[in-house]
C-alpha cells in the first residue's frame, strides 16, 4: 500500500503537550530545541555517495538507549556512506521544543513522534506533516504496579489509585479506560510526575509509565512489578515514529532515503547487540548524564521487542502495515482525532528504500 503523501532518563515526544503549538509561533521558529549537545560525524573515506549536506535529527528525549540506532548509524558511518557530511542529533526533553514544531519551522529533516503527537497539529493547525516509517512498532506504555498489589486487567484498576502524569498521558490513560469500557469516576487518578516513587511509597496503587524505564527502574531496585501494557490492552499504538514535512518528501526525497537506509543499518545493529546499544548511550552518546550501565542495556533488550516484530521480520524494520496504520488511526479517534491512514503517514520511500536494497531485509 503506497500512502501518500524520572527517575533521570527519558521521555519521549508522546508525553510532551502538543496541541498548544499554533501554526504561527512553529512556522516562526528558526532553530531546533536544546538538549544534550549534538554528535557530529564525517564522512566515511571513499565514501562515494552524493553530498547530502548536514542532517539534523531532533530526538524525542535525553540520549539514553532509547536512540540506540541512531548512535550505530552514526558511529559506524552510514549516515556518513549515505552521503551527509555532517550530523547533528539534537536531544529533547521535558519542557523542550516540540518535534512537531521544530520539523516545521525547518529545525530538523527528521524528528521522533508518534502518531498522537503528529495527529493534533495535522488536525487544529492543518499542519503539513507525514510520518514515514516507525522504530517501535509497539509502544511502551504501561501501568505499573506492585506484585503484592498487582493490576493485570483493566478491569483491576477499578477501585485503585493510579499516578498519571498531566498532558498527554493523561488522555492516553483516559482512552485506555474508555477502550476498555470503565468509568473514570470508579477510580481515582493522581498527579504525579515521572519518578515512580509514589508508587513505591504506597501512594498510588499504579504508575503510568513506561516499560522500557520506570518499570525496569523499579525493577533494577529490586521491586516485583507487574504490567499492564496499553498495547496489548486495546491500544495498539506505535511509537519512536519518524515525522518529517510534505515539501521534505517532495525536495529532499533522496536525502530521505539515505537517512532511512541508515537508520534501518544502524537499528539492526542495535537489535543484534543490546550492550554495545548500552555503550553508546553510556560512554558517548549520553556520557553527560549519569546513565547506569545495567539500565540501559535492560532498555536496550526490552525496547528491541518493540523494534523487531512478527511484521518487520517480513517487510523490514521501520516499516508500518497497512493493519498497524489502520489500527492506529481508530484509537486517534477516541482522543478526538478524525483523520484518514492518507492523512497521517507516507509509505512510499520505505517502498523505494526496499526495493532498492532489499538486502536491507
Amino acid at each position: 500500500m503506497k500512502v501518500s503523501s524520572r527517575v533521570t532518563t527519558r521521555r519521549s515526544t508522546l508525553r510532551l503537550s502538543l496541541a498548544s503549538a499554533g501554526t504561527a509561533a512553529v512556522l516562526a521558529l528558526t532553530a531546533c530545541g536544546g538538549g544534550s549537545p549534538a554528535t557530529t560525524s564525517s564522512p566515511a573515506a571513499g565514501s562515494a555517495a552524493a553530498d547530502l549536506g548536514t542532517l539534523d535529527m531532533n530526538l524525542s528525549w535525553i540520549k539514553n538507549a532509547e536512540f540506540a540506532g541512531e548512535y550505530f548509524a552514526d558511529a559506524k558511518g552510514y549516515f556518513a556512506d549515505a552521503g551527509f557530511s555532517k550530523v547533528n542529533l539534537v536531544a529533547g526533553g521535558p519542557g523542550g521544543t516540540s518535534t512537531e514544531t521544530v520539523v516545521l519551522a525547518g529545525g530538523a529533516l527528521v524528528g521522533t513522534s508518534s502518531p498522537l503527537g503528529v495527529a493534533p497539529v495535522i488536525q487544529e493547525d492543518d499542519a503539513p506533516l507525514k510520518i514515514i516509517g516507525t522504530k517501535y512498532q509497539k509502544n511502551p506504555f504501561t501501568v505499573t504496579s506492585l506484585a503484592d498489589n498487582p493490576i493485570k486487567t483493566p478491569q483491576d484498576l477499578v477501585g485503585k489509585k493510579i499516578g498519571v502524569q498531566a498532558g498527554v498521558n493523561e488522555t492516553l490513560f483516559e482512552a485506555l479506560l474508555e477502550v476498555n469500557g470503565i468509568e473514570k469516576s470508579s477510580l481515582t487518578v493522581i498527579p504525579v510526575q515521572y519518578d515512580p516513587q509514589p508508587l513505591v511509597n504506597g501512594e498510588v496503587d499504579g504508575f503510568f509509565a513506561y516499560i522500557t524505564n520506570e518499570s525496569l527502574t523499579l525493577e533494577l531496585d529490586g521491586h516485583d512489578v507487574e504490567n499492564l501494557p496499553l498495547a496489548d490492552n486495546g491500544l495498539p499504538f506505535m511509537a519512536e515514529s519518524l515525522v518529517t514535512t510534505e515539501e521534505n518528501i517532495e525536495t529532499r526525497r533522496e536525502a530521505l532515503k539515505g537517512f532511512l537506509v541508515a537508520m534501518i543499518k544502524g537499528w539492526k545493529d542495535a537489535v543484534a547487540d543490546p550492550e554495545e546499544s548500552a555503550r553508546l548511550a553510556v560512554e558517548e552518546y549520553g556520557s553527560d548524564l549519569g546513565l547506569e550501565m545495567q539500565k540501559e542495556v535492560r532498555q536496550a533488550e526490552e525496547q528491541n521487542k518493540l523494534v523487531s516484530t512478527a511484521d518487520t521480520e517480513a517487510n523490514g524494520l521501520m516499516t508500518m502495515s497497512d493493519k498497524l496504520m489502520a489500527d492506529n488511526v481508530e484509537i486517534l479517534k477516541l482522543a478526538g482525532y478524525d483523520l484518514t491512514v492518507e492523512d497521517l503517514f507516507d509509505t512510499s520511500l520505505l517502498e523505494e528504500v526496499y526495493a532498492e536494497h532489499p538486502d536491507l531485509k
